[in-house]
């Protein structure tokens, strides 16, 4: 009898696509008059502030336990800091035991989809997805069911629930949405909380890029729901709001019982989250609110900065069909498909920007139309020059 062929978890999924983008410009060597534009990942590419930095140091030079092992789900003054911060934007009530911090968002998604999902089981996310979503179900065996966005590249529930089987364990909103950058509407992130409570399924929230949401006000109404743990998981990023990128933090809200089955996951991948990146986090929440609301309001200006200049870019076809907080979602006007035109626009504009084929199903066509533009690390005057580069470009059919 022979033993059958096992496939490697890794090999159900897509290489990184802004690592393969990357390579896409690797020994390329751009002119001193037109530097590369890279709009490819949506990161801070400065470092934290000088203030953040010095308590950072200060961490590592004078307090020993930094160095070593701690809670698994993370330190209890950064997770009591967490819950106050959530319980004042939402005005709802949530607990520190109610919080995990994580090595970084992408962690909570896996540490929440592995405490949901077995293999075989579905999670429904709507598309254009957050292809790093994606590739932990691909290999965690779970299957992806998509949900194709309609007007405003916004989901429908109604649509949500004609695809619920009896495998589903979750819906998955991005709010901020990466990559579309839309800001899901109060009333519409409530119509799913119902939907999911309804079919006994969680749904899990990733509000990221919360800090740089248009509206000042609370973006959603989940907490203030007083039984909102018994569907709602929230997943949350350090990383946008203080340049804490590499240091990998980032956390989860839930019910304690998920976070008893969290911290099996957390235990055997990371042990605890990094020591100094949760001091870093605790700083930064309890010294840089000014500091953070300015940095939105610079954002909100870039995002004002796409919406006013994009008239340039219509009159060559393009459509914007979402922008908003680090992103500004559009339409090409090309006939070649999108991850061509992505790596000619390296050669031809000197752009580095991911295709819509980087964050939709392979066989859905509307990935060959669309792309994203992460804008965050380009300011006005970085914009204008960036759409000056894509309306250079004569659409196929068009006289130059």
């Amino acid at each position: 009898m022979t033993t059958p062929l096992t496939r490697a978890r890794t090999l159900t999924t897509f290489p990184p696509p802004v690592m393969e983008a990357r390579r896409w410009i690797s020994g390329v060597t751009f002119a001193a008059d037109k530097p590369l534009i890279n709009v490819s990942q949506a990161a801070p590419v400065e470092p934290p502030t000088e203030g953040l930095r010095r308590a950072i140091a200060e961490t590592a030079l004078n307090l020993p336990e930094a160095h070593l092992y701690g809670p698994d789900l993370g330190l209890p003054a950064l997770r009591t800091e967490v819950a106050k911060s959530v319980s004042q934007t939402y005005n709802g009530a949530v607990n520190a035991d109610q919080v995990a911090i994580t090595s970084g968002c992408n962690q909570a998604f896996c540490a929440a989809m592995i405490s949901l999902c077995g293999e075989g089981d579905e999670v429904i996310l709507p598309t254009p997805w957050y292809f790093n979503h994606k590739m932990w179900l691909d290999m965690s065996g779970v299957k992806t069911v998509p949900l194709a966005t309609g007007h405003g590249m916004l989901p429908d529930p109604k649509q949500a629930e004609a695809l619920i089987t009896p495998r589903t364990k979750a819906l998955v909103l991005v709010t901020p949405n990466n990559p579309c950058g839309v800001e899901y509407p109060q009333g519409l992130i409530a119509a799913f909380r119902d939907l999911a409570r309804k079919h006994g399924l969680a749904l899990v929230i990733d509000e990221t890029y919360r800090d740089f949401h248009s509206d000042s006000g609370a973006p959603h109404d989940l907490f203030t729901d007083l039984k909102w743990s018994d569907t709602v998981i929230q997943l949350y990023s350090f990383s946008k709001a203080y340049r804490l990128t590499g240091h990998r933090v980032g956390a989860m809200v839930a019910a304690p019982e998920r976070l008893a089955e969290v911290e099996k996951f957390i235990d055997t991948v990371t042990i605890c989250p990094n020591q100094l990146a949760q001091h870093a986090a605790l700083w930064g929440m309890q010294n840089l609110g000014d500091w953070l609301a300015g940095e939105r309001l610079e954002i909100l200006d870039r995002r004002a900065a796409i919406e006013e200049g994009f008239d340039v870019l219509a009159a060559q076809g393009w459509k914007l069909l979402g922008v908003g907080a680090y992103f500004a979602y559009v339409e090409h006007p090309f006939a070649k498909p999108a991850d061509q035109l992505a790596k000619d626009l390296v050669q031809e504009a000197a752009i580095l920007a991911l295709p819509g084929t980087m964050f939709m199903p392979e066989d859905d066509p509307n990935g060959q139309r669309q792309m994203r533009i992460a804008f965050a690390n380009i300011d006005r005057a970085g914009i204008k020059t960036l759409f000056a580069r894509l309306a250079a470009l004569v659409p196929d059919g068009a006289s130059a």
